[in-house]
């Protein structure tokens, strides 16, 4: 019994991380990509909207999986799907909300270099906290609130020299509707994460890594299914013929870029709730907040991107806020396991010898 112990013990480390490898891989490698499409002549914001979620069919691998493991311990009584109809009317009207943040976030990256994108999108954490208070009634701590004030300084600080890091070809205009375009993605995903916590503590079932595969492949369905219509009202679909003839690249390497673009975000988009399965939603926000210098740093290098004083500044102070809010998070989370009554039980049996 210890043994399987043990054994359950190794493999949950080891699936941890393989899903921090997966997510490190969505994390970096999903806006370098998106900013390649651009940069080499991509120009159809839908699309690259929809490449964000196109890639939820891979999500039925680790189902596969998962299935095949209830089918050995539980035989021809094994559940094929746990989500219910209620669940996935939720995580379906939350997969089109993040359908529209896909296109306000596309929209933001094709005038605005990874550099900055980045550091604007790391201002989602001071909107997540604003959000979870609202919509979960997370109480604000002195932690959350120094990051939310520190975060939303860094944002205004790139604010405030729009001109120094332009793309070529791009606007003094177009460059601030994208600043604004992406601090807007990244306040409707701070809306988005309360949701789908809401969603779990209304689910009335148990959350296993299956249901939680199940909402996360709803949410995307829904969100390619979102941006599909714009795609079609656009007409998207019928300009990749002439934008892949017209890829600096060359046609063979527009769709190979397109491909790997869907794989790569669907990357980031199951790693992360691989690690909150396996360990918690902390550590998978500790990964992503680890993460960002490295996305600053290949995007200098692959994309020749100028690394100004004030990206350096509003760097440092990103990693200032997402070190306070997760550890306030951290003193948060020791604090109620030491108040549960598993732990005050031991604490009297002591007391008691």
């Amino acid at each position: 019994m210890e043994e399987k112990r043990i054994l359950s013990i190794h493999m949950r480390r080891i699936l941890l991380l393989i899903n921090c490898i997966i997510l490190s891989v969505g994390v970096c490698g999903g806006p370098l990509m998106m900013r390649l499409y651009y940069v080499e002549g991509g120009s159809r914001i839908w699309l690259s909207s929809w490449l964000q979620t196109a890639g939820w069919p891979l999500t039925f691998i680790p189902l596969a999986i998962l299935y095949l493991c209830r089918r050995k311990t539980e035989g021809s009584d094994a559940k094929v799907y746990f989500i219910t109809p209620r669940i996935f009317i939720a995580a379906f009207i939350i997969g089109v909300i993040t359908g529209l943040d896909d296109f306000l976030y596309s929209w933001g990256a094709s005038k605005l270099p990874v550099s900055t994108s980045s550091l604007l999108v790391a201002a989602q954490l001071a909107f997540t906290a604003i959000g979870a208070y609202f919509i979960v009634k997370v109480k604000f701590t002195s932690y959350s609130i120094n990051a939310v004030v520190v975060l939303t300084v860094g944002a205004v600080l790139l604010g405030t020299r729009t001109s120094s890091d332009r793309p070529k070809g791009v606007t003094s205009k177009g460059y601030i509707v994208g600043f604004i375009m992406t601090l807007l993605a990244a306040a409707l995903y701070g809306v988005i994460l309360p949701c789908i916590e809401l969603t779990y503590t209304k689910a009335k079932q148990a959350i296993t890594a299956t249901l939680v595969l199940e909402i996360q492949m709803v949410m995307c369905f829904a969100a390619t299914v979102f941006c599909t219509v714009g795609i079609i009202a656009n007409k998207d679909f019928q300009a990749i013929s002439g934008e892949s003839k017209q890829f600096n690249l060359g046609e063979a390497k527009y769709f190979t870029v397109i491909v790997w673009c869907s794989i790569i975000w669907q990357c980031f988009f199951v790693g992360a709730i691989g690690v909150i399965y396996c360990s918690s939603a902390l550590m998978s926000g500790v990964i992503i907040a680890v993460l960002l210098p490295v996305t600053e740093v290949l995007a200098v290098v692959f994309f020749k991107e100028k690394f100004s004083g004030e990206k350096g500044l509003a760097l440092f102070l990103s990693l200032w806020g997402f070190t306070s809010y997760f550890y306030g998070e951290f003193k948060q989370t020791k604090k109620q396991k030491n108040k549960s009554p598993e732990n005050e039980m031991t604490t009297a049996q002591a007391e008691a010898v």
